[in-house]
């Protein structure tokens, strides 16, 4: 573990905000010069706290107006390996995250569809073929708010 300091966490909460900030601008909003900056963001890359520049799609935009979260219970007596389920559920373009997860269910999907129709297709057609799905709990997303991390 990496040891942080204040200028270090405030850099982070900048960049979490938007990755594709300069180091010059990023200086600019912690008070730091930049090249100080970039030596504590190559730091950081180095020591695997920032880990690529990802963008976020508005999915909305795109077409995708339904998330659903959805709980995946492996059946008992499947002769599936959890390897294959893995590599069966990423195959599918619409499930955007796969969580194996402790709790009631051993999997918790990210779904995105274009309304409820397309996500019962999705449901139907892909998720209910899956090798080893047991039960399925649904859970539609009604709306989100993103916040910055912990620091």
């Amino acid at each position: 573990m990496i040891a942080l300091d204040e200028t270090d966490r405030a850099i982070l909460r900048v960049v979490q905000g938007n990755a594709m900030l300069s180091a010059g601008a990023v200086g600019r909003a912690v008070g730091l010069s930049q090249p100080a900056t970039w030596r504590r963001l190559q730091r950081l890359r180095e020591a695997g706290v920032l880990a690529g520049r990802e963008l976020s799609l508005d999915l909305e935009k795109l077409g995708f107006g339904v998330t659903v979260f959805l709980g995946v219970k492996l059946a008992a007596r499947a002769r599936v390996g959890v390897e294959d389920f893995e590599r069966a559920v990423s195959a599918i373009p619409e499930v955007r995250r796969v969580e194996h997860v402790l709790g009631r269910y051993d999997y918790r999907l990210r779904v995105v569809a274009r309304d409820l129709a397309d996500f019962e297709r999705v449901l139907r057609r892909r998720v209910m073929a899956l090798p080893g799905v047991g039960e399925i709990e649904a859970n539609v997303m009604l709306s989100e708010e993103r916040r910055p991390g912990p620091l």
